[in-house]
């Protein structure tokens, strides 16, 4: 864990449970994209920086889950760094707070608020293609989060967060985190027909070529909807639906498995709902959902 790995003349990535890239701009300066999870994360990150001699200029953070942005504070600390983050996500990197408040959708309680779903503050500024190092490339990538952005390097490395994760972790997990789901989709076909030298995902093996994966994680999101619509033949509350996922696939509910699943089913009923395939009303003041 958290060893350097070359994958180009330029590019490198830190193999640890989200994946830290790091690009050499020059003889002695580089840059990373995102940061790792926390203060021991950004303290290993120093180590591999210190042993190389090199000079960190900019994290770059891809969005703003805690596990991308959690050893942004030491870093910054350590080495006087700037830190960008794209759109709204540079308001939770700023403020990290906001994360587990959205998720649970009111003040989070001390269950929720531990590192693995809010990150030490940092200073962050937006991310925009003219602050990028020369020959970078800013790639949306919405879906996942809401402003989550992955980056072509000058080599042809692609770096592409978290819109996609590994064949083994989706049939272990089911049911992958998700904020906008007709955005993710949309996503994930533009991922599909992508062309580079290497693909390199936050949660998932660098590859070559990114198109199969790009189509099994396109199957799983239209699975999940399908077993929603099939358990909503009548009309049920987000409580029992949610109960009804997590049996059907064998999850066990706890507060983070709550939230982050919890979050996800609701983005589902949305986007089922605005597709005109699951209706909405209250009865006896309840929110029920069913099949259209």
């Amino acid at each position: 864990m958290y060893e350097l790995i070359q994958v180009s003349e330029h590019n490198y990535y830190i193999q640890c449970p989200a994946k830290i890239g790091l690009i050499k701009l020059n003889d002695t300066e580089v840059c990373l994209i995102d940061s790792g999870s926390d203060k021991d994360a950004g303290r290993k990150v120093r180590q591999i920086l210190d042993a190389n001699g090199w000079k960190l200029r900019a994290i770059y953070n891809t969005h703003s889950n805690a596990d991308h942005i959690g050893g942004n504070k030491y870093l910054q600390g350590q080495t006087g760094c700037r830190i960008y983050a794209p759109g709204i996500e540079c308001d939770f990197t700023s403020h990290p707070i906001l994360e587990p408040a959205f998720l649970y959708g009111g003040y989070p309680c001390k269950d929720l608020r531990h590192k693995f779903l809010l990150a030490q503050e940092s200073k962050a500024e937006p991310l925009t293609g003219e602050v990028l190092p020369e020959g970078f490339e800013l790639i949306p990538l919405p879906g996942h989060f809401f402003d989550m952005a992955g980056f072509r390097t000058p080599d042809d490395v692609v770096y592409l967060a978290d819109c996609l994760s590994a064949r083994e972790t989706l049939d272990k997990y089911q049911i992958g985190f998700i904020y906008d789901v007709a955005s993710y989709l949309e996503t994930l076909e533009k991922v599909k027909t992508m062309k580079a030298k290497l693909f390199i995902p936050s949660h998932a093996a660098p590859e070559e070529d990114i198109s199969d994966l790009a189509q099994y994680n396109i199957d799983k999101v239209r699975e999940i909807a399908g077993r929603i619509l099939e358990i909503c033949a009548e009309p049920l509350c987000f409580e029992t639906i949610l109960q009804k996922l997590f049996t059907e696939y064998g999850l066990t509910m706890n507060f983070e498995q709550y939230v982050l699943v919890g979050s996800t089913v609701r983005s589902y009923l949305s986007w089922l709902k605005d597709t005109g395939k699951l209706n909405a009303g209250f009865d006896g003041n309840l929110l029920l959902w069913q099949q259209a």
